[in-house]
């Protein structure tokens, strides 16, 4: 009797080890069949986010050139967009921590001279109807519209802040915190310019 007890509790082991063995070469097997669509769908998205706040077509692969910069505890992409060897924009990738529910994540772009051309957010959680009004809000014939505009010259804060900026209606919060990640990318695209690319890290 125990040698048929140990006998079954060996096959028991022996065939949960399969199963896991199988279950974990099945995982394997499908993250390896996935793993490069998800790559490549990621990067698409990416290269649309920076066509869509950028002046102009570009001929370059902004990816390619990325630098990043450590700020604030985060960590901020840069994507330098040219044609014809000339720059006609930056994307910047900026973030804030002072959304009313957190992090928000943003896709800033600049034209060469400094000043704001267009953005797209790409991370937010903010109250809907509210907050998440943050995606059209700012935008040329929005509200708040910093288009054009130039961080550190233009008073780019909210009115109830001294600056020139029609906050959110009831989402000041989310407003702030929008433009705080505004001017972040803008102060470090800025101070990389004025050091001919000193602060840049390159990937």
């Amino acid at each position: 009797m125990g040698k048929k007890l140990e006998s079954n509790f060996t096959n028991m082991v022996v065939v949960l080890f399969a199963i896991s063995l199988i279950a974990s070469a099945g995982v394997g097997y499908v993250y390896t069949l996935t793993k490069e669509p998800i790559a490549q769908a990621a990067l698409a998205k990416q290269q649309e986010a920076i066509s869509n706040v950028v002046p102009g077509e570009f001929d370059n692969d902004p990816a390619a050139e990325m630098w990043t910069k450590e700020i604030d505890g985060g960590v901020l992409e840069f994507y330098p967009a040219k044609r014809n060897g000339e720059l006609i924009g930056t994307a910047v990738k900026t973030f804030s921590n002072s959304g009313f529910n957190g992090y928000i994540e943003i896709m800033a772009g600049f034209k060469p001279d400094g000043s704001i051309y267009d953005y797209s957010v790409l991370t937010n959680n903010e109250t809907p109807g509210l907050g998440s009004k943050m995606n059209e809000w700012f935008r040329e014939g929005g509200k708040g519209n910093v288009s054009g505009k130039t961080p550190g010259t233009a008073g780019l804060k909210v009115s109830k802040d001294g600056g020139d900026v029609d906050a959110i209606t009831a989402a000041t919060i989310s407003s702030r915190a929008f433009l705080d990640a505004i001017n972040r990318a803008a102060a470090a695209l800025q101070g990389a310019d004025a050091t001919s690319g000193a602060t840049q890290h390159n990937q």
